[in-house]
């Protein structure tokens, strides 16, 4: 959880930088990416300890991970399509890097960092029930 956290400080840092700058530097793009492409993968390895500990059934891809925290009533139902597209995002930046769209990413970077707030806060909530 505290890589997790740290990740999303950064980002909350890198979430001040403008568009321009951002798309014309490519440092802090490389930078986002990969800190959005940790975040995703914290997120993925903090899911698959809980479904292992849990002993619920393996998920078969990534999309799957956060599909049973939902259904086992660990993440809000609400949050899961977000969850997918983080999926999906980390399928994006690792298998198919060429087609990054920077206005994505940042849109990612400026509106959706509350996902992982909420991801968090779900588990936290989780572990408290424990």
């Amino acid at each position: 959880m505290k890589l997790l956290n740290d990740y999303l400080s950064d980002l909350k840092n890198f979430s001040k930088v403008d568009f321009r700058t951002y798309t014309e530097n490519k440092l802090i793009r490389r930078a986002v990416e990969r800190t959005l492409h940790l975040s995703v993968e914290a997120s993925l390895d903090i899911g698959q300890q809980i479904i292992a500990l849990e002993g619920l059934t393996a998920p078969t891809d990534n999309k799957g991970v956060f599909t049973q925290l939902t259904d086992a009533g660990i993440i809000p139902a609400q949050l899961l399509p977000n969850l997918i597209r983080m999926a999906q995002f980390r399928n994006l930046i690792v298998h198919d890097y060429a087609r990054i769209d920077d206005a994505a990413v940042y849109g990612i970077l400026s509106r959706h960092l509350t996902d992982f707030d909420a991801f968090t806060q779900a588990v936290l909530d989780y572990l408290d029930r424990k």
